[in-house]
């Protein structure tokens, strides 16, 4: 109990609200769902293959909002949360990005027979997905027309708390915050069906897991963001929240070496500055899919695998996005790291659910 208000204590001097201080992480209850939070998301993202030759690269995500309906209702039926779920697979030699979505209502029981999410521990399910973590790590599964996959995904790094003890700030305001942790440098299996071929391959992943009332201020449009797996074993996240006119609103990060503390960037120690676009044939949006990105650990180049892997969520969420696999590349061109970039935005204004 000391320990815990000497870090609150710490946390309101360096200009957190004590609300949100008072919110900082313990586990193994935060791998939970937390339904009174307006949304969330569980988020995984890997590559399969070499470092020098990654063949495809794999996402998986859930989302869970809470409507604001039937508060006062009963019954197993009433819509008080929404469970979605985005599935996708880039094959990189191909260039091709296969995805497929699930969406549906949820009560809010634990036992509800199509959707629902563990309040005391990461275990999601939404017709016939799932992501459960147990003993000895994390098992995800996906099943879609065109793709399929089973994956076990073992912690070699501790839990990375992002921001602050966990409470990661999105914008000057006592509300523009989250609640944000990292799993980096997850070890990789998985049975991958695809093109009529069934594939079993290693490779490394990353997992985050995020929760919120309203962190995107209403003067943000959408963010930028890259979470990187380097080969040395460090992790790098970087993100910055931009105004409708392209100017940023706020900005953040952090970098752990291995076996090192995790070091967090304050918002004028990042900066994207993007390259080349990608115009979109189904959404019309324009991408930046090759990066500057300076972080108080270096400044990185980061460039895209293949440009179409646009996110189509029309049909789930309401809005496009763009997330696919990216490489991490030193001062010479080098690639040190793989690891995914969403971009969110840019065909319409991001909603936080």
């Amino acid at each position: 109990m000391q320990r815990r208000s000497l870090l609150l204590a710490a946390l309101v001097a360096r200009g957190l609200p004590a609300q949100a201080a008072a919110a900082a992480l313990r586990f193994p209850r935060d791998f939970g769902a937390h339904l009174a939070t307006r949304s969330e998301w569980w988020y995984v993202t890997g590559w399969l293959g070499s470092e020098a030759e990654p063949r495809w690269g794999l996402q998986l995500t859930f989302f869970r909002s809470r409507t604001g309906l039937a508060e006062n209702q009963g019954g197993r039926f009433a819509a008080r949360q929404l469970l979605v779920a985005h599935a996708a697979v880039s094959e990189i030699g191909a260039r091709r990005h296969r995805l497929a979505q699930r969406v549906a209502r949820w009560s809010g029981a634990p036992d509800a027979p199509l959707a629902a999410a563990s309040r005391t521990d990461t275990d999601l399910r939404l017709a016939g997905w799932s992501l459960v973590r147990g003993a000895s790590g994390y098992r995800a599964r996906a099943r879609a027309p065109e793709f399929g996959f089973d994956l076990e995904l073992a912690p070699t790094q501790p839990v990375l708390l992002q921001g602050e003890a966990g409470v990661s700030r999105k914008g000057p305001l006592a509300a523009e915050v989250s609640r944000y942790y990292s799993e980096p440098q997850l070890a990789l299996q998985a049975r991958l069906e695809i093109g009529g071929r069934r594939v079993e391959a290693t490779g490394r992943a990353w997992l985050d897991h995020e929760w919120s009332d309203e962190f995107l201020a209403p003067e943000a449009v959408g963010w930028d963001w890259i979470g990187i797996n380097l080969f040395d074993g460090s992790a790098l996240t970087a993100f910055r929240l931009r105004r409708a006119d392209a100017s940023v609103f706020w900005a953040g990060g952090s970098w752990r070496a291995p076996k090192a503390a995790a070091q967090s960037f304050a918002p004028d120690e990042v900066g994207f500055e993007p390259g080349p676009v990608w115009t979109s044939p189904a959404s019309g949006a324009r991408y930046p899919l090759q990066w500057r990105i300076r972080t108080p650990a270096g400044t990185f180049g980061l460039r895209a695998l293949f440009e179409a892997q646009e996110v189509d969520a029309r049909a789930s969420t309401g809005a496009s996005y763009w997330e696919g696999l990216a490489e991490l590349l030193d001062a010479g061109g080098r690639r040190i790291g793989l690891g995914y970039l969403e971009l969110t935005g840019y065909a319409a204004r991001q909603s936080t659910g």
